[in-house]
């Protein structure tokens, strides 16, 4: 066994490896581990590493990243994540998971960070590590990672038959964004909601998005809220339809739901969510699955129903 850096002229053995061990509950397609694997501009090569086996076929990987984009955004300084450990079934138990990681640490922490996270990176794959792999929670809590709480995707499943009617309010207008207010949009993230949806916002104009995919709230002509929307057209695979392959039928996404801060606690955050939801509906979609989120009654009470729970972990260097 050898551990070498990653390399992606072998993007197919790490698909295969990852949908061998993972396809039933998260299937990977290559256009997606390209986006967040690959093209991400924080995967930190040097701590990045895959296991091959004597006949070099690959057995296992670690991809970690640190904040590099150089975008001027508010992103962690001090943090470094660890975006997928994995090992093939057949070689654990043979240090090689221990051996990745402690590269990976290593190589983190030379470069400044001070904490590194488990899932949770930029363009991640998941929030933190998935609950029904609960061997992997107690493996990394061996290793000095620290539980911090629970965390959930949630999915709702819709009547085809029935209708999904956009929310009103008096004084409020609720639109599906166009490149004219891209300007407007880009301002509101930056002032609003300033680090990670900002750098998102911003990266889905660069990918090509026209706007398709955010519903906004204005108040006398300015957005004062917005509700992203994901279905398999999107310019960007976003985190809410990563495993839209398990369903026989579209799948749609609701995430990143914000509202000014002048302009809380006037229903305006349900009322993007429910014309987010009418949108999606409106296209066809009668799945949608909200990413990421701890606020399972407030979407409850809309029918959501909790899908996946993920286990939040950190470690201090």
């Amino acid at each position: 066994m050898k551990i070498i850096p990653l390399n992606n002229n072998r993007i197919n053995d790490l698909i295969d490896l990852w949908n061998k061990e993972f396809s039933k509950e998260f299937p990977m397609r290559r256009e997606l581990f390209i986006q967040n694997s690959f093209e991400d501009e924080n995967v930190f090569l040097p701590g990045s590493w895959m296991a091959v086996d004597e006949d070099n076929h690959v057995i296992g990987f670690i991809i970690s990243k640190r904040w590099q984009d150089p975008m001027p955004v508010p992103m962690p300084a001090d943090v470094g994540w660890i975006q997928v450990l994995l090992v093939s079934k057949e070689e654990r138990n043979k240090g090689i998971g221990s051996l990745l990681l402690e590269k990976a640490e290593m190589a983190l922490k030379a470069d400044g960070a001070t904490e590194i996270q488990l899932g949770g990176d930029p363009l991640h794959y998941f929030p933190s590590v998935p609950a029904e792999y609960e061997k992997s929670s107690e493996w990394f809590e061996h290793r000095g990672y620290e539980y911090l709480g629970s965390e959930y995707d949630l999915l709702a499943n819709y009547d085809s038959t029935a209708e999904s009617e956009m929310p009103n309010l008096d004084g409020i207008e609720i639109e599906i964004l166009t490149l004219k207010d891209k300007d407007e949009m880009l301002k509101f993230m930056n002032r609003v909601f300033p680090g990670r949806w900002e750098y998102e916002t911003i990266r889905y104009f660069q990918k090509g998005g026209t706007g398709r995919e955010f519903v906004v709230l204005k108040k006398a002509g300015k957005i004062i809220g917005s509700c992203r929307i994901s279905d398999e057209h999107s310019s960007v695979i976003y985190n809410n339809v990563y495993w839209s392959p398990l369903f026989s039928e579209p799948l749609g996404g609701i995430g990143s739901v914000g509202i000014d801060s002048t302009e809380r606690g006037n229903g305006y955050g349900l009322t993007a969510v429910l014309a987010g939801i009418s949108i999606l509906r409106s296209r066809g979609i009668n799945k949608i699955v909200i990413d990421w989120t701890t606020i399972v009654d407030f979407y409850g009470k809309m029918g959501y129903q909790i899908w996946k729970e993920y286990r939040k972990y950190r470690k201090q260097l």
